[in-house]
């Protein structure tokens, strides 16, 4: 049986109304194509923007919480993963994502993508701009960047392509 590919969206659980239409619009297309989206899992921002664009097409939504209930979860996390480990579930965001992308967030999503580098994972800055901190894994085409939902998508799709990228 194929294993099914898991994108994980991080990003803000404060987020402006643009980068929550976004970040819905993201869940979607992730549902479209048949991908599981994980996330924070809980119900603010970017979180539950981008849950509820997937769980509204059909699609399998992963929430990996930091609290030790679920009682703050998305209604739009289809699994909800208690960990009781406040921001040390951000390791499990990503070592369970085939591939990060990170929306607009703060120090959590930072580390997010930090610790995604540091285990190898490719990550899209999803209109996120990190300045220069991470400007080597640019270059290395480890770190990529996309302005639209869709180019995100086809990011993704351009990656899995290469016959150098598997699912790790």
């Amino acid at each position: 049986m194929e294993q099914s590919k898991i994108i994980g969206v991080m990003g803000g659980a404060i987020a402006a109304p643009g980068v929550q239409e976004a970040a819905y619009e993201l869940g979607r297309l992730i549902a479209i194509e048949g991908w599981v989206l994980l996330n924070g899992g809980r119900s603010a921002g970017v979180m539950e923007a981008s849950a509820k664009g997937a769980a509204e097409c059909g699609g399998l939504t992963i929430g990996i919480l930091p609290d030790d209930s679920a009682a703050h979860a998305s209604d739009h996390i289809t699994i909800p993963i208690v960990t009781g480990m406040g921001n040390a579930r951000n390791i499990i965001n990503v070592l369970s994502s085939h591939i990060v992308v990170a929306c607009p967030g703060g120090t959590g999503t930072i580390s997010e993508v930090a610790l995604a580098l540091k285990c190898g994972k490719t990550v899209i800055l999803f209109n996120f701009d990190l300045g220069h901190i991470f400007e080597n894994y640019r270059t290395s085409g480890q770190l990529c960047m996309a302005e639209t939902p869709g180019a995100v998508i086809q990011t993704i799709k351009e990656l899995w392509s290469r016959e150098d990228m598997s699912i790790s």
